[in-house]
């Protein structure tokens, strides 16, 4: 091996390290802004609107107030211990994932960073409040009577382009 080869090899590993420190940087920042934007939403919906009460927005949309106990959808009710658990599991698996694998492509630390401020979120409402704050009720889907939160937004926001990405787009 010449040394110019090495060097070579050297300088394109640290540019992959710097890389993947800016991308890591960003899934930070994306996952800070999605937490302090969902507890900013949690904070103002508990102390300016009265528990089980409504707002209306528009004619579709409506805030109101409402503690969910359980996961999602309102499943398992008084059992929002296991899922706040769960997702913090999930989160610090995610979090590994993205600082010991070698093949994680940008988009992944993107969506991660949504995925994770939303759940981390939706755990910090129930340590605090003891619950999770719903209130974004939208009204007049045929068929849907959900009330969720920012926090839930976000998660979707980062899932949907993940999934699709991942089945339709790269294969290898």
């Amino acid at each position: 091996m010449s040394r110019h080869s090495s060097s070579l090899r050297s300088l394109l590993t640290a540019e992959v390290a710097t890389q993947r420190a800016r991308y890591l940087t960003w899934f930070g920042i994306i996952s800070a802004s999605c937490l302090a934007l969902s507890q900013l939403g949690s904070y103002l919906i508990n102390t300016r609107i009265p528990l089980g009460t409504s707002v209306e927005i528009s004619s579709i949309l409506y805030f109101t107030h409402i503690r969910n106990l359980g996961g999602v959808f309102g499943l398992a009710q008084g059992q929002g211990w296991i899922f706040a658990a769960f997702s913090v599991l999930l989160i610090s698996a995610l979090v590994l994932y993205l600082v010991l694998s070698k093949r994680v492509r940008v988009y992944e630390y993107l969506c991660f960073g949504f995925i994770a401020g939303g759940g981390l979120s939706n755990v910090l409402d129930r340590l605090v409040y003891g619950s999770v704050i719903d209130f974004i009720d939208v009204r007049g889907i045929p068929f849907w009577h959900y009330i969720f939160n920012t926090a839930d937004t976000f998660v979707h926001i980062g899932l949907w382009p993940m999934l699709f990405i991942g089945l339709f787009w790269h294969r290898d």
